[in-house]
């Protein structure tokens, strides 16, 4: 009885240690609590962030955040247009605590990023911006209701393209007119897909220009959705959206 406890205990220490080993090298899983990536990602989506694309840094590391970042080994940067998770500042402000981010980079080092009436420019030329069908915003956090929000087609110098949500008429959002951002070596900057509800680069405090060393890494696939709470066992079934099971995050 007892060798058999053993093994047990073994096997469980070697599936943690495994579980840590694939968690720190090689992806990282996620969870989307807030609406600003909508469309791209909803509240109750589950994705993995891939650890190896950018290289490994102290904030690669699952459970550790430091302060001060020190760099990055094997460190290749992102391309304009990718979903990335990265570390930023906590939402509650206290100095001593972090939160993870998920949103989309349109601003590499030395670029000239500014909002214009609602439009992203970099390096003072307009984004291509193209009218598709409403997006029909079924939000967990709101059961029953449902929100008719315009989409737009927003294609990048890089030709990369996708779908953004923008709930205000052009010009009347909070942050649809900025300072002309100036991305310095080594930062990024980030946006959120929904466009009025997102805390971004374009607020420097509590977001700002993200530092290369707090990437964790572009997300890849998005595995799981649901729009039940873990304390709503009634809706664990109902609550399942398959058409978002095993996607690819673009």
């Amino acid at each position: 009885m007892l060798k058999k406890a053993t093994k047990e205990l073994l096997g469980l220490l070697w599936a943690f240690v495994i579980a840590i080993f694939i968690q720190t090298i090689f992806f990282q899983p996620f969870y989307v609590p807030s609406g600003s990536m909508y469309p791209t990602l909803e509240v109750g989506d589950f994705f993995v962030a891939s650890k190896f694309s950018y290289g490994y840094s102290p904030y690669s590391l699952p459970w550790y955040h430091p302060e001060v970042s020190s760099g990055r080994v094997f460190g290749q940067e992102p391309t304009r247009g990718q979903v990335i998770a990265f570390n930023g500042p906590a939402n509650d402000g206290k100095p001593d605590a972090t939160d993870d981010y998920i949103k989309r980079c349109v601003g590499l080092p030395g670029d000239h990023i500014q909002v214009r009436q609602g439009v992203l420019h970099i390096n003072g030329q307009p984004v291509i911006l193209e009218r598709v069908g409403d997006y029909l915003m079924v939000d967990p956090r709101k059961p029953g209701e449902v929100r008719v929000v315009p989409q737009y087609r927003e294609t990048l110098p890089n030709g990369v393209g996708y779908n953004i949500l923008k709930d205000y008429p052009f010009g009347e959002a909070q942050l649809d007119n900025t300072q002309e951002f100036i991305v310095p070596p080594g930062h990024f900057f980030m946006m959120g897909d929904n466009r009025d509800h997102s805390s971004d680069s374009r607020a420097m405090n509590p977001v700002g220009f993200v530092p290369f060393e707090k990437l964790i890494g572009p997300a890849q696939l998005l595995w799981f959705s649901t729009e039940a709470k873990w304390y709503e066992p009634q809706r664990w079934l109902s609550g399942l959206r398959f058409g978002r099971f095993f996607k690819w995050v673009r």
